[in-house]
């Protein structure tokens, strides 16, 4: 499927790009988030015709997330979780766990999609995190995870 980017997207083109993606990816995110529109030639012309637009947009977009990224990076966060005698939590911290955290400490808003985890938060120790707010804007924060102390 040949699309339109209409915002910058992080390993796939900027805006007004002419890309080919696979036809899911195309129809089921790109289309339906408004990333992008189907290649043709009046979509063409109207991308032309905004593109001032769009990057004014992208630009207030990625300073907004400059912003939060300054507030959460090279943070520590910390969840206190009760595991097992090898260290193993009866769960996984889950992305949706880290936004709400986040949300509580440093007043950050921050959603689960944006939250690149590199190995599965199930045990105690220290993890990093990478948080993709924008193509060009990425922050990186640790996440400790203690064992809750039994009285």
């Amino acid at each position: 499927m040949e699309i339109i980017l209409l915002e910058n997207i992080s390993n796939l083109g900027n805006i007004g790009d002419k890309v080919k993606v696979k036809d899911g990816y195309g129809r089921n995110f790109l289309l339906r988030e408004g990333k992008a529109l189907r290649f043709n030639k009046e979509n063409l012309e109207f991308v032309n015709k905004k593109k001032d637009e769009l990057n004014k947009k992208n630009t207030e977009l990625k300073n907004k997330f400059k912003e939060i990224a300054k507030l959460v990076n090279n943070k520590i966060f910390k969840f206190n979780k009760e595991s097992k005698e090898n260290g193993e939590l009866y769960g996984s911290i889950k992305p949706k766990e880290i936004t709400n955290l986040i949300k509580s400490t440093a007043n950050a808003e921050v959603s689960p999609s944006q939250i690149i985890l590199k190995e599965d938060l199930n045990k105690i120790g220290v993890f990093k995190a990478l948080i993709n707010f924008h193509s060009e804007v990425k922050a990186s924060i640790s996440i400790k995870i203690d064992k809750i102390q039994s009285k």
